[in-house]
């Protein structure tokens, strides 16, 4: 490769902007005529829980870097004060665009559909009544109004919850002048409520915010006192947990006071309605050690994501995604024995095309067949209500060795996994927890089974979770083999999982942090150097994120030996595309659409010789140093054809699909004058059937 066409910083684009760019992407769909308009509400709200994921985590580490005057890291070499500034400036500008967007498009197309919120200017005086009944019977009881003095400070609030700052004059019942009271809206509270039937407009569904019903009747809270103002605020704390590798003897209790004190972390954004004053805005900053920088003004309520429950109550199937039955390969559709259809082949399943029945019936067949010694599993985030776990509490108590792998600090599932380890820990599994500093986030299942006097095992691997509520969401493949040398290799990385030894001589399956890095990367030398000897050489990887500075270079220089590549990249992507002299042979699109993109699938050419690996681990830092991660290869023809011709059609995508430029924008691809495709819409006529 010659000379670096641009200085050695900017050959990646920062982490932090570039998921911002993705939570964009995810707003175009809220913003897209042609989704449902519930389902554009939905995506408006998952641009708003991830910009509060963002914020606990990742604002919420930069902003201790800049504390403690970190010097410049990463690839990019940005400076955290720099970059949090950046970030600031571009998350306004993403706020500003909800807002927007909601009050202007969504509402008023919400209110033509017949579902209209009211505000508290247009409430009938029956709708008053009703209201000023609710208030009292089902909020007054659960509200705890604090009047701020010396002996009363500031309430502990808690992250993301929603609260009122009040600003009062006159005395208290002991004669005492008072000036602010804090109001905090308990989480058991719905947010919003819907208005009777007779109450509302003909034809109409009608709703109201929890806040606008507290704001309306907050005087009633302060008997004797005027209140001259009332204002919603929210608090976004660090949410990051921090275990202490060497000094930890107890992961479960640990990990409990963490979570406890995770709730009160320090505080990393304000949001605000934009009508407070400012004299109470710099009260509220003063008390949360945040700067002006740190406040967001809500034009409306301050907790966006809280409307996706009218997603669903709405009960308007007319105004979402059309319903579909996931479908079934061929094979599973003619034999209901799980065993004997993956003795006679292998099955790959692409879901939510396929349903993710088959993965749970192949558990649950486990549990009950006298015939199965063993079964092993791996969870990462299953659910609180998961099937899995249900049918391992079965095979434990009936007498099966159960072993299951949990990760504990599976971010924002950490409780719930505890809670689940306690319930397989009870009837008898043996239940082994991460490695702390390795989470283990391979996605794999073992059946052992004795036939005919010999032991045969049964494998499902997959890219994503053991969650059937995500597995309806979120594209993921899951291979599923009775392989001798596939079950031999998952048996030993369950060994590695158990004892802490290495698996060796593995002959299908890559792991991470082992083998993985070290063997894509040797693909991808092999196809550099098929293209320096003037034969094809082609690479196509789908992932959800890609930042691995060391893959990304190798990635450069197999652009500037002639390699083709295409990256199909969901979200991060620390990558420059199309930078002459450095990456002119490299295509990066992004597919945004009714499902998230989430399965990892890589290809390369070898001469002709078409490998196939898919993956639980994207081409992270994390993934490939500090996390147990499994690659397994797809080797039977028609699987290979299958996945290569899916992996075509995200590339022909022309409706859903987004193409990074070298600066680091996407722009949206338009079918133009071409017939339309979208590998999503196709895949569900192709695998699943509209009902």
């Amino acid at each position: 490769m010659d000379a670096p066409v641009l200085p050695t910083n900017e050959l990646y684009i920062n982490r932090e902007l570039s998921l911002l760019e993705f939570n964009r992407r995810v707003l175009e769909q809220a913003r897209d005529p042609k989704v449902p308009i519930l389902d554009r509400l939905r995506f408006l709200c998952i641009s708003s829980t991830n910009l509060d994921e963002f914020f606990e985590v990742r604002v919420a580490s930069l902003m201790q870097l800049v504390e403690i005057g970190a010097a410049p890291s990463g690839p990019d070499n940005y400076p955290p004060e720099q970059l949090l500034d950046t970030i600031r400036d571009r998350t306004r500008q993403l706020v500003l665009q909800q807002y927007e967007l909601l009050n202007q498009e969504i509402f008023p197309e919400l209110a033509r559909c017949g579902i209209v919120f009211s505000g508290r200017d247009s409430w009938t005086e029956e709708q008053q009544s009703w209201l000023h009944d609710y208030f009292h019977s089902q909020i007054v009881p659960v509200l705890t109004p604090l009047t701020l003095d010396p002996s009363r400070p500031f309430p502990r609030i808690l992250n993301k919850s929603l609260n009122f700052i009040v600003r009062l004059e006159g005395k208290d019942a002991f004669g005492r002048r008072r000036h602010r009271a804090i109001v905090q809206a308990p989480r058991s509270l719905p947010r919003v409520i819907r208005l009777p039937e007779h109450l509302g407009e003909a034809g109409s569904d009608q709703y109201v915010y929890l806040s606008s019903i507290i704001h309306t009747h907050v005087d009633k809270l302060f008997p004797g006192m005027d209140v001259n103002g009332c204002y919603q605020f929210r608090v976004t704390r660090n949410s990051n947990l921090y275990v202490d590798e060497e000094e930890v003897e107890d992961l479960i209790g640990s990990l409990e006071g963490q979570l406890a004190a995770s709730r009160y972390g320090e505080a990393v954004r304000l949001e605000i309605s934009r009508d407070c004053p400012d004299d109470l805005c710099d009260f509220l900053l003063d008390h949360f050690s945040l700067s002006k920088e740190d406040m967001f003004a809500a034009n409306g309520q301050v907790n966006l994501n809280r409307l996706s429950t009218i997603c669903d109550a709405a009960d308007r199937p007319d105004l979402l995604y059309p319903p579909f039955s996931p479908g079934l390969p061929t094979h599973l559709q003619t034999d209901n024995d799980i065993f004997s259809v993956l003795r006679k082949r292998n099955i790959l399943l692409h879901h939510p095309y396929h349903s993710f029945a088959p993965v749970v019936e192949f558990i649950k067949a486990a549990a009950s067949d006298p015939d199965v010694l063993a079964i092993k599993q791996t969870l990462y985030r299953t659910g609180a209500n998961s099937p899995f776990v249900d049918h391992l509490v079965t095979a434990a108590k009936a007498g099966k060795e159960v072993t299951v792998i949990i990760e504990l600090m599976a971010r924002f599932d950490e409780a719930e996994n505890i809670s689940l380890a306690n319930r397989l820990q009870e009837a008898g599994a043996q239940v082994v927890y991460g490695l702390i500093g390795f989470k283990t986030h391979s996605k794999m299942i073992m059946v052992v089974r004795r036939e005919q006097g010999t032991i045969r095992r049964y494998v499902h691997m997959g890219t994503g979770n053991y969650h059937p509520e995500t597995a309806r969401l979120y594209t993921d493949y899951g291979f599923m083999s009775s392989s001798q040398k596939l079950g031999e290799d998952v048996h030993k990385v369950f060994m590695q999982l158990t004892s802490l030894t290495e698996a060796k001589d593995l002959d299908r399956v890559l792991t991470a942090p082992f083998t993985l890095f070290d063997e894509l990367i040797a693909r991808i030398e092999r196809e550099i150097k098929n293209a320096e000897e003037g034969n094809k050489a082609r690479i196509i990887v789908k992932v959800n994120s890609l930042i691995e500075p060391q893959i990304i270079e190798t990635l450069y220089r197999a652009s500037a030996a002639g390699v083709k590549i295409d990256l199909i990249v969901r979200g991060i992507c620390s990558l420059r595309p199309g930078v002459i002299g450095l990456s002119d042979n490299i295509r990066v699109c992004s597919i945004i659409g009714r499902f998230l993109e989430h399965s990892r699938v890589f290809y390369f050419y070898n001469g002709g010789k078409e490998e196939f690996f898919c993956s639980s681990a994207d081409w992270m830092d994390r993934n490939f140093f500090r996390r147990n991660e499994t690659c397994f290869p797809i080797r039977q023809q028609p699987l290979k054809k299958r996945l290569k011709k899916e992996l075509e059609l995200f590339l022909a995508d022309n409706c859903q699909s987004w193409e990074l430029h070298g600066d680091g924008s996407y722009s949206r691809l338009q079918p133009g004058n071409e017939a339309p495709i979208s590998a999503q819409d196709t895949l569900l006529r192709q695998l699943a059937s509209e009902i």
